[in-house]
C-alpha cells in the first residue's frame, strides 16, 4: 500500500488509509523489537515521524484532536529513543574517523566504550518489554481515535487544507533558516531539522499533485535532513561527553574528541545552510501551494 494521498479518493478515506498503514507498521516494528531492538526501534522511529507528519499536515482540520494524538506518538518515541540515540553516539564516532583519519585513529576506545553504552541500554529487559508493551496499547488506543476524524472530502476544501498544511511547514523552515543563519544556537538548528524531516514527508505524501519537477527537490531534501541528522547527533555526543566523559575515556581522548567534534561541526554547519538556503529561501512558498491546490482539484474525482 502507498504511502501517498491518492486525490481520486475522498481525503478522509486517504487518511484513514494511510494512518491505519503506519499504525500497523509501527506495531510490526514494536514486536518485532522484543528480539531484534536495536534494528526494529529504529525502523519503528521512522514509521512515527511518517505518521506524525501526516497528523501535522491534516492539523488544520481538527487542531484539539490532532495536537492531541501527535504528542501521543512523539511521546511513544521519546520513550523508545535509548537504543537509537546510542547507535548515533556510535556512529558519530565513526564519521568522524573517517573524516580525521590520522587523529580519527585516537578514538577507539571512546568507540568500544559507546559500543558497551549501547548494550547496556538495549538489554535492560524488564525496561524495554514494559515500553513496548506501552507503545503497543498506545497505537491501539490511537487508532480508534484516528479512525473517529472526518475531513473534507470535497476537492475544493480538501485541496485548501493539503496546501495550507504543507505552506505552514514551508513557512516554519525558512523562519528556522533565517534563525539558524542569524544566531545558529543548538535548538534552532534542531528546529529547522524538524521542519525539513516534515517538509520531506509532504513531499512523498503529496506525491501525486506536488508541482513539478518533485523528485530532484525530494532527493535534495533528504539529504539535507540526514545532514542536519548528523549535526544534532554532533551536539548530542557532546553532551554526553560533558556529562559521562570521565567514565567512557581517559581525558586525552575526549580532548581529542572534542577537538575533532567542532571542527566537523564547523563544516557541517557551513554546508547544511548553505543547502536550505537553495531549498527555502527561493522566492514565496505560497505560489508552490496554490499550484498544489490546483493540481490536486484537477487530479480529483468530480464533486458528487
Amino acid at each position: 500500500m502507498s504511502y501517498r494521498i491518492e486525490p481520486q479518493r475522498p481525503l478522509t478515506a486517504e487518511f484513514r488509509r494511510i494512518a491505519g498503514l503506519q499504525i500497523d507498521r509501527i506495531m510490526d516494528d514494536l514486536a518485532a523489537a522484543r528480539t531484534l531492538p536495536e534494528i526494529k526501534l529504529h525502523d519503528c522511529r521512522k514509521q512515527l515521524k511518517k505518521l506524525r507528519g501526516l497528523l501535522r499536515l491534516l492539523r488544520a482540520a481538527n487542531e484539539k484532536l490532532l495536537d492531541a494524538e501527535n504528542a501521543r506518538y512523539r511521546d511513544m518515541a521519546r520513550s523508545l529513543a535509548g537504543g537509537r540515540e546510542a547507535t548515533a553516539l556510535i556512529e558519530t564516532v565513526g564519521r568522524l574517523a573517517r573524516e580525521f583519519p590520522k587523529e580519527g585513529k585516537g578514538l577507539a576506545g571512546l568507540r568500544k566504550a559507546l559500543h558497551l553504552r549501547r548494550a547496556r541500554l538495549l538489554h535492560e529487559a524488564a525496561g524495554l518489554d514494559a515500553e513496548i508493551a506501552a507503545a503497543l496499547e498506545s497505537c491501539r488506543q490511537g487508532r480508534e481515535v484516528l479512525a473517529t476524524l472526518c475531513l473534507p472530502d470535497d476537492s475544493e476544501h480538501a485541496g485548501d487544507l493539503l496546501a495550507g498544511g504543507a505552506l505552514k511547514t514551508m513557512r516554519r523552515t525558512a523562519r528556522a533558516l533565517v534563525a539558524a543563519s542569524d544566531r545558529g544556537q543548538e535548538d534552532i538548528f534542531h528546529e529547522l531539522r524538524k521542519g525539513v524531516k516534515s517538509h520531506w514527508i509532504h513531499l512523498l505524501l503529496l506525491h501525486d499533485f506536488w508541482p513539478r519537477p518533485i523528485r530532484p527537490r525530494r532527493k535534495a531534501v533528504e539529504e539535507l535532513g540526514e545532514r542536519l541528522g548528523e549535526l544534532q547527533d554532533i551536539f548530542v555526543l557532546r553532551g554526553i561527553l560533558r556529562e559521562e566523559g570521565a567514565k567512557l575515556a581517559s581525558r586525552e581522548e575526549i580532548s581529542l574528541a572534542r577537538r575533532l567534534l567542532k571542527r566537523s561541526e564547523k563544516r557541517l554547519r557551513k554546508r547544511c545552510l548553505h543547502e536550505a538556503e537553495r531549498l527555502f529561501d527561493n522566492g514565496p512558498p505560497r505560489k508552490a501551494a496554490r499550484r498544489l491546490a490546483k493540481n490536486y482539484r484537477e487530479e480529483a474525482r468530480p464533486d458528487v
